[in-house]
């Protein structure tokens, strides 16, 4: 929810243009973008649950700032912070349920529960903000330190729970397992140096984050660009559309997420891949066709959106999920984090295109580049990967 507002802020407490606003953003997502590539790589040598406690208060931190910036120069600071700490929680939480669950059916289903239980919230964030009469205002952000507060909380007694449930797992697997297994396996997880020769000779992972770069820049647009773009051309009731689009993008996703996971259960990934990235095309050549004007015209590309995005963001997880060695999940994980360089240009490119020709030819633009991404997913399974992959991928 944060995204958007930002970039109402930029424009109308500073007038910066679409380009500025976008360079500050892609500039902030690029530093985290690196940021996180290092830390869930590092999570994998030193834990999640340092890392992720870290980003917690990050989060707070970064959260307490922007609700108290008020220049140009804060705002880029303190944007970049926030970036940094959502890049780093999203690989480290995604990483984390493939440590704790062992059977990949149940895995893909707690990486699913979890891409729900987050369009929840942005359902109930919309609908809370107006009960409690909010409208933007910087001082808004304290209700978000508050809520990252509580999540530490619950991430204090969640791994106080998991940790009971490992000891007891543990004195469970004595009788089967020798003692000889444990150090074994670690002895043969590799630097970080390694680590990134693995990922760099992996055709297919390189093939994914490239198709995935891609994709969410085309997704970016509806966080950035889009709001400039109703920003700039004076739309009635401009801050309603944004809270109404930011709803019901939540509202379809939490709606028919599962009953999508369940129509398409027996199809193989990269079909259900596909399937999205149709319907994100279709969701961006209506954007480019609305006229400014029609309220429930942005709302309908905006559910059409929404159910690309139910399919594709926890099926791209899952993905990752089964091509990753299990000792190197968080490096895999975090190379993920790559895909993030889609939403860092989206708001510069995406801004360049509007101060250069119009919001319409921004949209037609990216639904070619869905093509692309779709021809990136037809050769995919075709490229081979390194034998060290191949042998010790789940």
């Amino acid at each position: 929810m944060v995204w958007p507002f930002l970039a109402v802020i930029l424009y109308e407490k500073f007038g910066l243009s679409a380009t500025e606003v976008g360079s500050i953003l892609s500039l902030a997502a690029v530093i985290s973008v690196l940021t996180s590539f290092i830390g869930s790589t590092l999570s994998d040598k030193l834990g999640r649950k340092p890392m992720m406690y870290a980003t917690g208060a990050l989060y707070i931190v970064s959260f307490s700032l922007l609700a108290e910036a008020d220049s140009v120069l804060m705002f880029a600071i303190v944007i970049t912070l926030c970036s940094i700490a959502t890049s780093l929680w999203r690989p480290l939480t995604s990483a984390l349920i493939g440590d704790i669950i062992d059977d990949k059916a149940v895995r893909e289903l707690a990486m699913q529960s979890l891409y729900f239980a987050v369009n929840v919230g942005c359902a109930i964030g919309p609908m809370l903000g107006v009960w409690l009469g909010l409208t933007g205002e910087q001082s808004s952000f304290y209700i978000t330190v508050y809520a990252f507060a509580l999540l530490l909380v619950l991430l204090f007694l969640g791994f106080r729970h998991q940790e009971k449930l490992t000891v007891s797992r543990a004195q469970e697997s004595q009788i089967s397992k020798s003692d000889s297994e444990l150090p074994q396996d670690k002895t043969e997880e590799p630097g970080f140096r390694q680590t990134l020769k693995i990922l760099a000779k992996d055709k297919l992972l390189q093939c994914l984050i490239l198709a995935n770069v891609l994709c969410l820049f085309v997704y970016g647009q509806m966080d950035s660009s889009l709001i400039q773009y109703l920003s700039r051309e004076g739309v009635p009731e401009l801050l309603e559309l944004i809270s109404s689009m930011i709803f019901t993008n939540a509202l379809i996703i939490i709606s028919f997420q599962f009953v999508l996971l369940k129509l398409m259960a027996n199809r193989p990934i990269l079909v259900r891949i596909r399937f999205g990235l149709i319907l994100l095309m279709a969701s961006q050549l209506w954007f480019a066709a609305n006229p400014l004007t029609f309220f429930w015209g942005w709302i309908g590309a905006v559910v059409i959106m929404s159910l690309a995005e139910a399919i594709l963001f926890p099926t791209m997880n899952v993905h990752v999920d089964q091509i990753a060695p299990q000792h190197l999940r968080g490096a895999y994980f975090g190379a993920t984090s790559f895909y993030d360089l889609g939403f860092a240009l989206a708001p510069l490119g995406g801004g360049i295109i509007l101060d250069m020709l119009n919001g319409t030819w921004l949209f037609a633009i990216s639904s070619i580049l869905v093509v692309g991404v779709f021809a990136l997913y037809m050769v995919m399974d075709k490229l081979k990967r390194p034998d060290f992959v191949e042998q010790t991928a789940n």
